[in-house]
């Protein structure tokens, strides 16, 4: 498997990469960067129950003390008038997810048992919408927090993040969120190709009553994909619990199921 492709692997769902020792002080001897796009489709997204097709370019990689990872994805891409996205009141979203190594930037190893690498983790959210009587919800966040690179059984190697949340449109201060994310291929075929099984959580909690309908909620990503040292396809189940913080109505659904489909070139 080539090398650029195995750190894709490792990064295709947030951004986890192999752990170096930076006591030498090269920090660069395990940079990379990768970018794909990855056209989608999804059935009843939640909140909204929203089915819509869209473009997502996603991207990341290394250099030296920073790990990156990021997509941008376009709505509605057709611009088509049936589209659930047609009227919506944003038609982007964006995540910005760079995380600065602890090991490189003090030139120590600060792994500890299943602990292979420490960070400074932040995460950008942000869909450019604004709350109105029309539209009851946007996601403009910045979390800052620690993060780390973990061993666990059978995954392998996961991201793990604990950040607490800022809230854009609230100008204030809003609860906590951890994240993890995991990439394991456990089917190889003969021609280098290989089937994984990719996701991640993202689980929000502590927020406030006066902000947020819900004190905690989430998501689950369960992919699974086969891939390629060019292409990918595949489906993924998320799975919805008082998603931002709304509490799930018959009004306005925020917990529940929806399914992707999509196919990726890498570049």
């Amino acid at each position: 498997m080539k090398k650029t492709l195995l750190a894709l692997s490792l990064v295709a769902a947030s951004g986890s990469v192999l752990a170096a020792d930076y006591t030498d002080g090269e920090i660069h001897k395990n940079d990379y960067k990768w970018m794909q796009a990855n056209l989608m489709y999804v059935s009843d997204e939640l909140p909204g129950e929203s089915s819509h097709d869209y473009l997502e370019m996603e991207f990341g990689g290394r250099s030296g003390i920073f790990d990156l990872y990021g997509y941008v994805d376009i709505f509605n891409l057709l611009s088509s008038s049936d589209s659930d996205k047609a009227d919506a009141n944003s038609k982007i979203f964006i995540k910005f997810a760079p995380r600065i190594s602890l090991d490189a930037v003090t030139g120590k190893d600060l792994s500890f048992g299943a602990v292979q690498e420490l960070y400074i983790a932040s995460e950008i959210d942000w869909d450019g919408a604004t709350v109105s009587e029309t539209n009851p919800y946007a996601v403009n966040q910045q979390k800052i927090g620690l993060g780390s690179d973990v061993m666990v059984p059978w995954l392998g190697k996961i991201g793990l993040n604990l950040y607490a949340n800022y809230d854009s449109t609230q100008k204030d201060w809003n609860g906590y969120q951890i994240s993890t994310n995991w990439f394991k291929p456990f089917l190889n075929f003969d021609n280098g190709s290989f089937i994984s099984y990719q996701g991640y959580i993202d689980y929000q909690f502590g927020m406030k009553d006066k902000y947020s309908t819900a004190s905690s909620g989430g998501v689950m990503f369960n992919g699974i994909y086969w891939h390629s040292d060019r292409f990918a396809a595949g489906y993924g189940l998320k799975a919805f619990s008082d998603v931002y913080g709304i509490k799930d109505s018959d009004a306005f659904k925020s917990t529940g199921f929806s399914h992707y489909v999509s196919v990726t070139y890498k570049f």
